[in-house]
């Protein structure tokens, strides 16, 4: 429950490793980052194992260093967001599926594989996409020069057996409950409607072309591994036409992952994040020798080079041609840009001039090093509280007595967390806009002392601006307190 709301946008795992992180630390700050530190070092771990399991130890460290720097996955480690326990959950079933597969056979290891399945469509639907590996394993035995170990019928049904237990432990007793309540009726009918399948078919948001990941996410979010693409499609083409099939499985993965988010109209770049690992693995046995390239080392180092430049071209720009937008990052978001900005391109540059065009990869990883010291340093900070309701809650808290009542009409999630005081809200999500206002109104007038947060949008009809305290910004909006004085009646907004 989000204020006393069912939240339907997803399944509780996630929302109960918060909870349990929140009842371990105190912290709500600690529990809602916790979940994807661990789920990220997890991940790299079962990275590494599987590396070395299919090929060498190297190879395994090789593949876990080229996640943990891999944009796209160390910014989801860093952020309270759901996806690096997906992408744990899918890593997961992957290791068990191939560990059983190309290694096996190994029955304990598929059933885990099946388990980790469950458990992340608990957390988040799309996590069913590693059993695409069952089926291509299935069509691979039957090429000659394939050597993969098969899934015994009895073994798989069992596996999917467990599977729906795993589903049916959580969603049973969901549909139970829902059957005897309309709200948990309508929950349910989100939830599994709505945020799943309406989302992908036709989904009301993030709408883009269908090669977006090919030409918007990959180049940029999976660097530094996406720089070396040019040399590993024609590698992985002679080892797929071997018939390798530790290539086979974690390509076939990849493309599926990528090819199925693509085709749906709404698409984010963190979607994708389930196949970097399979990514890394398959990179992680070929960087040894495309590394010894000249021509690689000199295109990563031109890359660096490239970034410096930019940064310094941003320096430049800000300093002598608008520092007018200097001025409303500061007086508006409280951003500072000049030393995050300037560490970066001394360090770039610095970098390149440095190691030079023989040791290009070097230059990268240690720019990315620096890039993520100076956003956790400053970057995150000055974000911190962009991006989160902290300052706006706080500036709410000045201008009301302690004794006063708040309500929130079309509030945001964190500042319930952030407020001093307990919160009374009108509704979730409301379609019902002004019918949310009225009873926010109503609850004003039933007890002095009562105060509204809204967003500027929502004071028309019910509220009359003139009468509103503008608070602060927050989430692209100005937030507005209004007491019983500013509330008419929501019909009147043509009088």
């Amino acid at each position: 429950h989000i204020g006393g709301h069912p939240y339907s946008d997803k399944p509780p795992v996630f929302f109960w490793a918060i909870a349990g992180f929140e009842a371990i630390t105190g912290s709500p700050r600690l529990a809602f980052l916790l979940p994807s530190l661990f789920a990220a070092l997890a991940t790299v771990l079962l990275t590494y194992d599987l590396g070395r399991r299919l090929w060498n130890p190297r190879v395994g460290m090789m593949a876990a260093l080229l996640l943990a720097f891999t944009v796209q996955f160390t910014l989801q480690a860093r952020l309270a967001q759901i996806d690096a326990l997906l992408c744990f959950w899918t890593t997961l079933g992957l290791w068990g599926f191939l560990r059983h597969l190309l290694r096996g056979p190994d029955l304990p290891a598929l059933y885990l594989g099946f388990f980790a399945i469950a458990a992340g469509i608990l957390t988040k639907g799309v996590a069913f996409l590693p059993l695409i590996v069952l089926p291509i394993a299935a069509l691979l035995r039957r090429r000659a020069g394939v050597e993969l170990f098969g899934v015994p019928l009895r073994h798989l049904v069992g596996g999917f057996i467990l599977f729906g237990v795993i589903l049916l432990a959580w969603v049973g007793p969901m549909l139970w409950v829902s059957m005897q309540d309309p709200a948990l009726a309508a929950y349910r009918d989100d939830l599994l409607l709505r945020q799943t399948v309406t989302r992908y078919v036709d989904a009301w948001g993030h709408r883009e072309p269908f090669w977006y990941y090919l030409v918007q996410v990959i180049p940029l979010f999976w660097l530094p591994g996406s720089l070396f693409l040019p040399w590993l499609i024609p590698a992985w083409r002679r080892r797929l036409a071997r018939g390798d099939s530790r290539y086979l499985l974690l390509l076939g993965y990849v493309v599926t992952v990528v090819v199925f988010f693509s085709l749906s109209s709404g698409k984010r770049g963190l979607y994708v994040l389930p196949a970097l690992p399979a990514f890394a693995l398959a990179c992680a046995p070929l960087l040894p020798g495309l590394l010894r390239k000249k021509t690689v080392q000199l295109v990563v180092w031109s890359a660096v080079v490239l970034l410096g430049l930019g940064l310094l071209a941003g320096w430049l720009y800000l300093a002598w041609i608008d520092d007018a937008l200097v001025q409303e990052l500061a007086l508006r978001y409280r951003i500072q840009p000049w030393a995050p900005l300037s560490i970066m391109t001394v360090a770039t540059l610095g970098l390149a001039a440095w190691l030079g065009p023989r040791r290009g990869y070097r230059a990268l990883l240690m720019t990315l090093l620096v890039g993520w010291w100076v956003y956790g340093f400053w970057g995150a900070p000055m974000l911190d509280d962009v991006r989160s309701g902290r300052v706006l809650m706080r500036q709410v808290v000045d201008r009301l007595d302690p004794q006063a009542e708040l309500g929130m009409v079309d509030w945001k999630e964190q500042f319930l967390y952030q407020a001093d005081r307990p919160i009374a809200t009108f509704g979730y999500r409301r379609a019902d806009r002004v019918g949310e206002a009225a009873e926010a109104i109503e609850w004003m007038r039933a007890r002095p002392g009562r105060w509204v947060l809204l967003p500027e949008e929502r004071l028309v009809p019910c509220f009359e601006p003139r009468l509103a305290t503008l608070v602060g910004h927050a989430h692209r909006e100005q937030w507005y307190l209004v007491g019983p004085a500013a509330a008419r009646t929501c019909g009147d907004a043509n009088e």
